[in-house]
């Protein structure tokens, strides 16, 4: 059996497939932290100001761009990344793997939603950057601004949450594939709109949301990692 799986193709794609896995997570790792070193050296990008000043109107700091429905349509895009609906979905996707007998993957949305959380606070009280002043904030904020929790966490929990409910799918043909990829691919978006959402309502410097993404990503596909290392183990003959 062993021979017979040493020449599938599938299996040696998948094996060609960690290494270049690894090298993202690594360079996504190393990104972010060399914002964060950055930052604790004192450093400041201009493109951060550019990009916050060019989302307002420049003779109305308090007005951002765009017509009047964007401003409402990026406050509920933002609130999706807030810890009450985050919890919601991540308590839902974790329910719904339960009940389609996903034990372990309900376990480990768990973990990446507490891991994210827990570490994004870490690294918000270590860095401690203040929130962007240079233009008028649009919602309510509390907490220091790197790396945006937003970013990050609904990086690390609506990626999983995308990867083990595509793992659920099985790739019998190409549109089971392309509806593996159109579930990863939407919750992703949802990511990226997320953290977008962030900067546009002034609440955070671009470069919180590069970092969040960064964490959040890694994070998200270092669990899914684990899940498959978790069950290969499990599947392996004594």
């Amino acid at each position: 059996m062993s021979e017979a799986v040493s020449t599938n193709p599938v299996s040696r794609g998948l094996r060609w497939a960690w290494p270049a896995l690894g090298l993202f997570v690594v360079s996504l790792l190393l990104l972010g932290g060399w914002l964060a070193d950055e930052l604790i050296e004192g450093e400041h990008w201009s493109l951060d100001t550019a990009i916050l000043l060019a989302l307002r109107h420049p003779h109305d700091l308090a007005q951002p761009i765009g017509p009047g429905w964007l401003l409402q349509s990026t406050v509920d895009i933002s609130a999706l990344g807030g810890d009450t609906l985050l919890w919601l979905f991540g308590l839902a996707g974790g329910a719904w793997l339960l009940f389609a007998g996903k034990r372990a993957e309900a376990a480990w949305i768990a973990l990446s939603l507490i891991g994210a959380t827990v570490l994004n606070g870490m690294l918000k009280a270590w860095i401690a950057r203040p929130r962007p002043e240079l233009v008028p904030h649009l919602v309510h904020v509390t907490h220091a601004s790197f790396p945006s929790g937003h970013a990050m966490v609904s990086a690390a929990i609506y990626l999983t949450l995308g990867l083990m409910l595509a793992e659920g799918i099985e790739p019998n043909g190409w549109r089971d594939r392309a509806a593996r990829v159109a579930v990863v691919g939407f919750f992703a978006a949802l990511a990226v709109l997320i953290g977008m959402s962030r900067v546009y309502l002034g609440v955070h410097w671009p470069s919180d949301v590069l970092a969040g993404w960064c964490f959040g990503t890694a994070w998200a596909l270092l669990v899914w990692a684990a899940n498959r290392w978790w069950h290969g183990r499990r599947a392996a003959p004594s």
